[in-house]
Order: C-alpha cells, then sequence, then structure tokens
C-alpha cells in the first residue's frame, strides 16, 4: 500500500505557496491546457464541489480577474482549511455552504447563485479498497456534478469533474460528448502514479441551463 503520509514534491511545494493540498497543481494544469476559467459574458463565475481543504478554492480566489469582479461558490462536507486563506474566505465574492451536495438544501442554495462559467470537482468517494465498489460511487459522485452543469453552466460554460477510472465512466464521458462541444478524459502530472482517478473536461456547453 502507498504511503500517503508522507510529503511528496508536490505536498511540499502546496506548502511552500500557500496550498493545504498538493490537488491545486491538478487543477493548474488543467487550465493551462484547456483555459477552464476564462472568464466569459458576465465574468467569472466558479462552482467548486467537493471543496475542502480549499485549494481550488483558493487557486480561483487569487486570479486577478475573480478578486476584481469573479465570483466562486463552493461546498464540502468538511469545513475549508484556514490555514493559508489569508482572509480570502471572508469576501463577499466567495459563498461557501458545508453540507452534502446531493442534498436539495445545498443544491437549491448553489444553484441561485448560477449560472456559472465553469463548474470544476476534486470530489471522491470514502474508499474501500475495492476497485469495482470505489469506481461506482465515484462515477454516482461525478453523474451528481454533471447534474448540476445541466442546471446551472452558462453556454459556452466548462467542467472538470474527477472519476474513477473502471466501471462505466466510459458512460459519462459519452454523455458530456453530447453536452459540450468537446469532452476528454485527462490525467494531470500531479496526479500519484499509482492512482486511478482521472478528470473528464468538458469544454463549450451546449445547453442553456434551466434556473
Amino acid at each position: 500500500m502507498a504511503d500517503y503520509k508522507k510529503p511528496d514534491h508536490w505536498q511540499q511545494k502546496a506548502r511552500k505557496e500557500g496550498y493545504p493540498a498538493r490537488s491545486v497543481y491538478k487543477l493548474q494544469e488543467i487550465e493551462q491546457k484547456y483555459g477552464i476559467l476564462k472568464s466569459r459574458a458576465g465574468g467569472c463565475r466558479v462552482l467548486d464541489l467537493g471543496a475542502a481543504p480549499g485549494s481550488w478554492s483558493l487557486y480561483i480566489l487569487r486570479k486577478p480577474d475573480v478578486e476584481k469582479n469573479g465570483f466562486l461558490a463552493a461546498a464540502d462536507l468538511s469545513p475549508l482549511s484556514r490555514e493559508f486563506d489569508k482572509g480570502l474566505f471572508d469576501g463577499s465574492n466567495f459563498f461557501f455552504i458545508q453540507g452534502d451536495i446531493t442534498s436539495a438544501e445545498v443544491r437549491e442554495a448553489l444553484l441561485s447563485k448560477g449560472p456559472y462559467s465553469a463548474i470544476i470537482s476534486d470530489a471522491a468517494p470514502s474508499t474501500t479498497g475495492n476497485h469495482t465498489v470505489d469506481a461506482a460511487r465515484s462515477l454516482e459522485l461525478a453523474e451528481t456534478v454533471l447534474s448540476y452543469a445541466e442546471n446551472a453552466l452558462a453556454s459556452g460554460g466548462s467542467l472538470a469533474v474527477k472519476v474513477f477510472q473502471g466501471g462505466e465512466s466510459g458512460d459519462l464521458l459519452k454523455r458530456m460528448k453530447v453536452l459540450f462541444q468537446t469532452a476528454k478524459s485527462f490525467k494531470p502530472q500531479a496526479c500519484r502514479g499509482e492512482s486511478v482517478e482521472t478528470y473528464f473536461i468538458g469544454l463549450g456547453f451546449t445547453k442553456q441551463p434551466k434556473i
């Protein structure tokens, strides 16, 4: 079993640069390659699902166009780490709700802040060690995220969602290819080599949000 408690290059780099987790470099690579966080009509409005401990949210809030006139909404079952935010999580351009993204209350609160120019999710299920079970749980989470996109993503918007490879994850990518001009799978270099995680990227949302 891999020793995830031992800090690796990415974890050390993250803490040095003021982020609570290595996952920030996954988002950074996705953004550099696909430009999912570019400002669109109405500005840069982002929804971060499964945000804790907060690295992705911090990365977004530190973007100049978000600091000036953008907006970020985020949710997670766990609270965000306040170790590095320096007050950014208290800003008027940030909304966080602690709760289950599948619950009606959390969903209503987040959808009310839309539509969004980008929806991102690094959410992962509690793992069991059984790949079949874990992949199924991951897929269920990713389908929830896609449902948010169908309801609250602005036309032309982008989606990045984590999913464990295997099971029926390919069906989710097929659905995304119907909803987006471009949809593909991408595994950032910052992912652990032994990890089964990958990210599905959707660019150019083609359906209007329902809200």
